[in-house]
């Protein structure tokens, strides 16, 4: 026996089911991809940042050395650390606070497969702080 013929109200509507599967994998794709791109580009700034904070806390104060302190010349740490985040592809912005060397790096990372539901670019930060310090310290375990 072969099944009853479709009647005409229910023709196409596996056409609109099928496409909005369809859709609905395309945005799950794009999470995944540019998610995943986007959390990659997060961990690069980190370290960029960290980097960069730690290049800004090796400018110490000469005059202060003589003297035997350790003490951040706060010019050219700031310099120091904002030409390393220029290297490294990524202006940032740096601070120095007391003994502390503050890097800031924002930028965009552009989608892959979220442009096509008109997302271009996605926002990537990174904050990272260091210090330089004298001799060797022992952490306790």
């Amino acid at each position: 026996m072969s099944a009853p013929p479709a009647s005409r109200d229910q023709v196409g509507s596996i056409s609109a089911f099928v496409v909005l599967l369809l859709v609905a994998l395309m945005v799950l794709l794009g999470l995944v991809v540019d998610g995943g791109a986007a959390l990659s580009a997060r961990q690069s700034a980190a370290d960029e940042a960290e980097q960069a904070a730690r290049a800004g806390a090796g400018a110490l104060s000469v005059e202060a050395l003589r003297t035997g302190s350790l003490q951040l010349d706060p010019g050219p740490a700031v310099k120091a650390a904002e030409a390393f985040t220029l290297v490294a592809g990524h202006p940032g912005t740096a601070t120095v606070s007391g003994d502390v060397v503050t890097v800031q790096i924002h930028y965009r990372v552009a989608t892959e497969v979220l442009g096509i539901v008109g997302i271009g670019s996605l926002p990537v930060s990174a904050v990272a702080s260091a210090t330089d310090v004298q001799g060797v310290t022992v952490g306790t375990p």
